[in-house]
């Protein structure tokens, strides 16, 4: 059966990237009604995303690959360029959309009062169209093309407030740290192109010829690492991980955009997509898991000695996205690692949108500045609270069925990596609980709260009158209610008992069990960790200074986030700023003095020559005598040579 809807997923891009072209032609004069055109936008591309899933939940659809418009042609060689639709990917369409279109409404009340509305707006809609062009590439370049535009719009968003050095700073980092690893992906797709037969591109092509053996398996591993660091870069895997937790300088919409739906998301999808070059080298997924693995627990370390809401969430996105790494390098299939993005898109975006309510209302980041919001924000800590139990894994909420799968599938192929998910875990309860407490319970420990008529992150800018925390409005809260409920009963999609993802995602069927092991240790990690929490942070019969006091380096070193920032500084910064001081030099007083030397003798020249030709016969005279002199004296001296 051909799917009637996926011949129009063209048409899914294309709406936000109209609206991206109308809020940027006439932004300024719509004022706020150029809102509801990025949100309408996000809304026709929703449904018809939903409507290609649900077709293709409902019958045996085949694939849908459009790619009849020639782009290149060199020689006999045609690049052609179109779209693809697979079950793969049209759950990736749900997801984009769906989130985007939240974050589009949430945006609505959380930028309120901001004088360049209009044009973030229209950053939103361009990043939308990039990561959905990215979603049905047909072919490596094409997805390519996408990945780069994902990385622009990235740096516009996250530097969107370019008004403060650090969202500048964070802006120009995410650009040049992503770059490091699309260097990569770009080397990897020229290889592809080399050793592909008949040079093609297309997914469809690259699926035929990794699982048919027909690449050396040298060249196969080669690859398949070159597309990971491409992933790595996007995804934040150690050591790129660096510019996600600073990106948190842009807006908290676009925190819970980037971190749950569309870039981060962007290195997993790509790892899954081409899946089939990874299933043919053991090595390069060896290589995945491991780093994925050594990934969530570093970040998840990081996690608990933070104190900036935003930040904890940051490198609790970290942390996941090295879960699905490591489920992807597992290597049983790509279903797991997909899975738990497809839970992490909710929970992931409910509690960064939950953390934009709770900063809208308290004009801070600092969490030790929080307390007691409970009694003023029911919504916002309810929803919140889902969102905590979610990422910790905790029955029966969505996080616990993926993160089970995952655990499941180390448990039994690799127990190294099985302890350390474990350990993660617990750190993920455990900060998350830290969080959760210091937020929402307890009494209030911030100061004197500022009324602010531009809703920025800790950057207020109003009147001086004193406001009581408060609610959101509802623009802000119907999307947490809708999240939240997307956050319990998502996980049902698959479960030991029920492997329907899995099954719709491969095309076979999967034999399930739940294996008890797991589901003990994992949940067991999980309370643990909420206890511990509340030990510490609600109850407090433990001291909260337990590590600051007792191991104070340790406390340092985890704040400081194993100094990695400050190494890469000492090493690759500071060397690169002083080499580009040096050919500055050179480019100054070598280069542009040997041009600024020919200037002034050719000037030098030209002022001789007119002072020269003035018109005066006793000068002219002058120059003759001295012209048959210097010849008499150079014939002279030949004469005088050749005598010799």
């Amino acid at each position: 059966m051909i799917s009637d809807y996926s011949q129009y997923a063209w048409l899914i891009p294309l709406f936000p990237l109209l609206a991206f072209l109308a809020l940027t032609a006439m932004g300024r004069q719509l004022k706020d009604s150029g809102i509801y055109i990025s949100i309408f936008a996000m809304l026709a591309s929703f449904i018809l995303a939903l409507l290609i899933f649900v077709e293709r939940i409902g019958g045996k659809v085949v694939d849908y690959t459009f790619n009849k418009m020639n782009w290149l042609q060199v020689g006999d060689y045609t690049l052609k360029m179109g779209f693809e639709v697979t079950n793969l990917n049209a759950l990736m369409l749900v997801i984009v959309t769906l989130v985007s279109l939240l974050v589009n409404i949430y945006s609505k009340g959380y930028m309120k009062g901001d004088d360049r509305i209009h044009v973030f707006f229209g950053y939103i809609a361009l990043f939308s169209f990039s990561m959905l062009g990215l979603v049905i590439s047909e072919n490596m370049l094409e997805l390519f093309i996408f990945w780069e535009l994902v990385g622009v719009c990235s740096f516009l968003l996250v530097g969107f407030w370019y008004f403060k050095p650090e969202a500048k700073a964070a802006a120009k980092k995410a650009f040049i740290v992503t770059r490091i690893g699309d260097v990569g992906l770009f080397i990897a797709i020229l290889m592809l192109y080399w050793y592909m037969p008949g040079h093609a591109l297309d997914f469809t092509s690259i699926h035929n010829a990794f699982t048919s053996g027909k690449i050396d398996p040298s060249i196969v591993t080669w690859i398949a690492i070159l597309i990971f660091i491409g992933a790595m870069g996007k995804s934040g895997q150690f050591p790129l991980h660096t510019w996600l937790p600073d990106a948190m300088e842009g807006p908290t919409p676009i925190s819970a955009l980037i971190h749950a739906a569309t870039m981060v998301a962007a290195g997993v999808y790509l790892v899954a997509r081409t899946f089939d070059i990874f299933h043919a080298s053991p090595d390069a997924l060896l290589v995945v898991a491991y780093v994925g693995g050594f990934t969530a627990i570093f970040a998840a370390t990081i996690g608990i000695a933070q104190n900036d809401i935003k930040r904890i969430l940051a490198y609790s996105t970290v942390s996941q996205l090295g879960y699905m790494m490591m489920a992807l390098g597992i290597g049983v299939s790509y279903t797991s690692g997909m899975f738990h993005l497809f839970t992490h898109a909710f929970f992931k975006a409910l509690l960064f949108l939950g953390a934009g309510s709770v900063i809208h209302a308290v004009h801070t980041q600092d969490i030790n500045e929080m307390g007691g919001l409970s009694r003023k924000m029911k919504i916002t800590t309810w929803t919140f609270a889902i969102g905590t139990l979610a990422l910790s894994g905790i029955f029966p909420f969505a996080g616990f069925w993926s993160k089970d799968m995952i655990l499941t599938e180390a448990y039994e192929h690799n127990q190294l990596l099985f302890w350390v998910g474990v350990i993660a875990a617990f750190f993920t309860a455990f900060y998350m609980s830290r969080l959760f407490f210091l937020v929402f319970m307890g009494s209030s420990r911030g100061k004197a709260v500022v009324a602010d008529h531009h809703n920025h992150d800790d950057h207020t800018q109003g009147s001086q009158t004193a406001q009581e925390p408060h609610e959101s409005p509802a623009s802000m809260t119907t999307p947490l209610i809708i999240l939240a409920i997307l956050a319990v009963v998502a996980g049902f999609v698959n479960t030991p008992f029920n492997a329907w993802l899995s099954n719709w995602l491969t095309g076979q069927n999967h034999e399930e069990s739940a294996n008890w092991t797991v589901i003990i240790l994992s949940t067991l990690a999980g309370l643990l960790g909420i206890g511990l929490g509340y030990l510490i942070y609600l109850k407090r019969s433990i001291p909260r200074d337990v590590i600051s006091g007792k191991v104070p380096w340790l406390y340092t070193l985890l704040n400081r986030k194993y100094f990695i920032d400050e190494l890469y500084d000492t090493v690759i910064v500071k060397p690169l700023n002083g080499l580009g001081w040096i050919l500055e030099l050179i480019d100054v007083y070598v280069i542009d003095g040997l041009v600024r030397l020919v200037a002034f003798t050719v000037v030098g020249i030209g002022r001789l020559g007119s002072r020269l030709q003035n018109g005066q016969l006793q000068t002219y005279g002058v120059i003759m005598l001295l012209g048959m002199l210097i010849l008499a004296l150079a014939i002279a001296g030949r004469r005088f040579i050749h005598a010799g």
